[in-house]
């Protein structure tokens, strides 16, 4: 009998319908946003060919994003989760129709006003994904019980990673043998798709609060545990200097052209190899989560990210780049998982939509501002010594957390179960 229930265990919470249509709204929103991100880059490299212009990018999803998520978080938890899923994808669905329109030949905005139209539409999606990252998260323990938490978030993470190895990757092809225009369509329709597989989960309603706060004092409630909780909190800075430094997903598109000389086939490959190495260790950990010395196990892969990336720089070669970016996303797999399952053990869950929002802000933005300095450092430093500079703060950075952090270097994750 207990074999029988170890066996099931890695797909426990897929005995939760729900967690099903949860799990395929998630991989067609992912999948249709990163295939308009991959589109996005490639079509402002090739008006501007500047990595600052590329940097933009991320910074003008990031504003909004960072100016939203308190606001998100706090609505999250006072309004049903389901509502504002909802919403968020349809704001989302109407700045990809944008998109799809400025490419479609009936305008002439990128024409007049070059890039400057398509960081206009990515300030909406920063709104959109400032709702949508902080209700997907709080809304997950509103659909499986507790003891699934561990094994819902694993898959959640994974479902992400296989979106984003499939969007970039997708989107290279149809880029390179269809076109822009067909691409933009693609994504529409997945984000489309995503909204009625939300529509097939039930209401869940507003989680009950234990005390009645002003609406100021919510919104900082998040901040001041997630401040208050070193592991937390050492965790998500862990994760957003990192990235702010480390990620050299902004830049691909010019290591894509000028270093290893492939086109935009090879580019989506080289956007979808971080994702894939995600999947290949996602489906490890779903078998054998990292619960023992849990904060050694990701202060290591920290580690061995940040070296992947000064590899990655270094490298000259389009398969052994692609090796490397894999490698990066396995390593920084790890790290992902194991934060996400201490936000959902640590978080009570009436304050499930404000701590996430402080994640999102820690998490979600950091890989749009990490853009920003990356094309603000390859446009002083050079571009491949600026992604030698990003690996070694990251190595650098876990030094510093593992020193100040004892709580987090000495993390058993079996303990807060």
């Amino acid at each position: 009998m207990s074999s029988d229930k170890n066996r099931s265990a890695p797909f426990s919470a897929f005995r939760e319908k729900e967690f099903i249509f949860y799990i395929l709204a998630r991989f067609a929103f992912v999948l249709g946003a990163q295939m308009q991100y991959t589109i996005v880059g490639w079509q402002v490299k090739e008006i501007t060919n500047d990595p600052l212009s590329l940097g933009l990018i991320g910074l003008a999803e990031a504003i909004p994003f960072i100016g939203i998520a308190p606001f998100a978080g706090h609505i999250a938890d006072i309004i049903d989760r389901k509502k504002i899923i909802l919403l968020a994808t349809l704001f989302f669905m109407t700045a990809t129709a944008l998109l799809l329109w400025f490419t479609s030949g009936h305008s002439h905005a990128i024409e007049n006003f070059g890039a400057l139209p398509i960081y206009g539409v990515i300030f909406m999606t920063g709104i959109a994904r400032g709702f949508i990252g902080p209700t997907y998260f709080a809304i997950l323990p509103q659909i499986v019980p507790r003891e699934n938490i561990p094994n819902a978030a694993t898959w959640s993470t994974t479902v992400f990673h296989i979106a984003a190895v499939a969007g970039p990757a997708s989107a290279g092809l149809i880029l390179g043998f269809i076109g822009m225009k067909f691409s933009y369509t693609t994504s529409f329709s997945l984000i489309s798709l995503s909204l009625l597989f939300i529509l097939l989960i039930k209401k869940k309603g507003v989680v009950k609060k234990t005390t009645t706060e002003s609406f100021f004092r919510s919104l900082s409630a998040g901040m001041r545990f997630v401040y208050k909780n070193q592991i937390v909190f050492s965790a998500l800075s862990l994760d957003l200097l990192a990235v702010l430094f480390g990620g050299a997903t902004a830049m691909l598109p010019i290591f894509a052209t000028d270093i290893l000389h492939v086109g935009e086939q090879g580019f989506g490959l080289l956007r979808a190899a971080p994702a894939f190495g995600a999947i290949v260790m996602a489906g490890v950990l779903a078998y054998s989560p990292p619960k023992k010395d849990a904060g050694r196990t990701l202060l290591w892969c920290v580690v061995a990210f940040g070296i992947c990336m000064i590899a990655f720089a270094l490298s000259k070669n389009f398969y052994l780049s692609l090796f490397i970016l894999a490698l990066s996303g396995a390593f920084d797999n790890v790290s992902v998982v194991i934060r996400h399952i201490i936000l959902q053990l640590s978080t009570p869950d009436e304050m499930r939509g404000r701590v996430a929002a402080v994640n999102g802000m820690f998490i979600g933005s950091s890989n749009e501002i990490g853009a920003f300095e990356s094309g603000v450092a390859a446009k002083l430093l050079g571009l491949i010594p600026s992604v030698i500079f990003g690996g070694c703060m990251t190595v650098g950075i876990v030094g510093m957390v593992a020193r100040f952090s004892p709580k987090l270097r000495k993390l058993n994750l079996q303990s807060m179960q």
